[in-house]
């Protein structure tokens, strides 16, 4: 039992040891260097990789962060292409989501902040920006699909329409 509980002990100080301290100031600093343009202070930027725009925002009170993408206005979403979303949301957006808010379809990205690594917010903007330029043909953040009951789509042309500059 001795042994046991050092080890608990000797593993939580190893987990400590490692743990990371993602901040707003290293955030700011991974997406200066990531961004063809970026504006905002501590906390909020509002950024453009290839035309396409993005956000984020950190709450250091409740640990929290997002990285999103406007899509296109929610009134222009079909049912088909809302059901297409859902199901991507399981299949293949993987780490990223489709949802809507303020009447806008967005690609989010939604994790604590002090727990992010700079490898894991260069890939979350990478995976927002994919699951936003392919809303609408293969709906995908990555090359990977999550498995399932669900048959891979073959990517179709985009629907133009829906895309919007904002």
């Amino acid at each position: 039992m001795k042994k046991l509980a050092c080890s608990f002990l000797l593993f939580f100080a190893f987990q400590l040891g490692f743990s990371q301290n993602m901040n707003n100031k290293k955030i700011g600093e991974i997406l200066e260097n990531i961004a063809d343009s970026i504006q905002g202070q501590n906390g909020q930027w509002q950024f453009k990789i290839k035309e396409t725009i993005f956000m984020c925002v950190t709450d250091t009170k409740h640990n929290r962060m997002r990285i999103i993408s406007p899509i296109t206005e929610a009134k222009r979403l079909d049912e088909k292409l809302k059901s297409a979303a859902l199901v991507a949301n399981f299949h293949t957006a993987l780490d990223v989501k489709y949802a809507v808010a303020d009447d806008i379809l967005w690609s989010v990205f939604i994790h604590p902040l002090k727990e992010l690594t700079e490898a894991q917010v260069k890939d979350a903007v990478k995976q927002v920006y994919s699951a936003n330029i392919t809303f609408g043909t293969t709906f995908s953040s990555t090359d990977l699909v999550f498995p399932g009951s669900q048959k891979a789509q073959k990517p179709k042309k985009k629907k133009e329409v829906l895309r919007e500059k904002y």
